[in-house]
C-alpha cells in the first residue's frame, strides 16, 4: 500500500473521530499524530495536510456534496461515505498535485473497503458528476457560495 493512500485511511479516520468527538481540529490532529508517530513522516503529514484543508474548504466542499448527492440530504449519508467524499473532493478542487482520476479511484476503493455495499457505486456516481461538470465549464465555480459567504 502506498504512502498516500495510507495518508487518505487516517485522514478518513480523522474526519470520524472529528465528527464524532468534536474536538478542536488543531489538538485531535495533535493526539493524532502522538498516537501515529511511528508512521512515516510523509504518512503523516499528507493526512494532516488533507484534513487541514478539507476544514478550511469544508463549507464549499459541504455544499458541492449537497448539489451533486441528487436526491439526498447531505446529513442521510453514511459518515464513512460522507469523509470519503470530503477528501476525494478536497483533492479534486484545491490539490493540483493529484490527477482527478487518481483522487477517484482512491476514493472508490475506500468505499469499497470501508464503507456499504452501494458505497462504491454512489461514491463513484457522485465524483463522475463533479468531473462531467467541470468539464462541461471549467471557467464556472463548481459550486455557488451560500448567502453572505464568499468562495475561496
Amino acid at each position: 500500500m502506498g504512502k498516500r493512500r495510507k495518508s487518505r485511511i487516517l485522514a478518513l479516520q480523522l474526519l470520524y473521530q472529528h465528527e464524532i468527538r468534536k474536538d478542536p481540529s488543531a489538538e485531535l490532529l495533535e493526539e493524532f499524530c502522538r498516537e501515529h508517530k511511528k508512521l512515516h513522516p510523509d504518512i503523516l503529514d499528507y493526512a494532516g495536510s488533507i484534513f487541514t484543508e478539507i476544514l478550511h474548504h469544508l463549507e464549499r466542499i459541504d455544499g458541492t456534496i449537497a448539489e451533486l448527492a441528487l436526491h439526498w440530504k447531505i446529513n442521510r449519508l453514511s459518515l464513512v461515505d460522507k469523509s470519503i467524499l470530503l477528501i476525494a473532493i478536497c483533492e479534486i478542487l484545491f490539490r493540483d498535485d493529484i490527477p482527478d482520476k487518481v483522487a477517484i479511484d482512491e476514493a472508490i476503493e475506500l468505499a469499497k473497503q470501508y464503507g456499504g455495499d452501494d458505497s462504491g457505486a454512489f461514491v463513484n456516481g457522485l465524483l463522475d458528476r463533479l468531473i462531467r461538470r467541470r468539464e462541461a465549464d471549467p471557467r464556472q465555480p463548481t459550486t455557488t457560495a451560500p448567502e453572505g459567504s464568499s468562495l475561496d
